[in-house]
């Protein structure tokens, strides 16, 4: 449950973090509905997070590098090189 909390927690953070950047982007190139532009930009990140999550997760073991490398967008070694 702990996890799950993490993971929601960062997800909401991803959210904001680029939400955030594309408002001041807009707010100067204006003609762009600011609101619009932030909702498409944090859905479209944390949506990228959930695909990195269930990517690493299809064998049914989702580890904490796993989960640290979708939102960094690092990517670990993969499970069978490690065996």
């Amino acid at each position: 449950m702990k996890t799950l909390v993490s993971i929601v927690q960062r997800i909401i953070s991803t959210f904001i973090v680029n939400a955030m950047a594309i408002i001041g982007g807009a707010s100067i190139l204006g003609g762009i509905p600011v609101a619009k532009s932030a909702l498409l930009a944090g859905i479209s990140a944390v949506v990228t997070v959930i695909e990195r999550l269930a990517r690493a997760s299809v064998d049914g073991n989702l580890t904490t590098a796993e989960i640290n490398a979708a939102f960094t967008g690092v990517v670990p070694e993969s499970k069978e090189d490690s065996q």
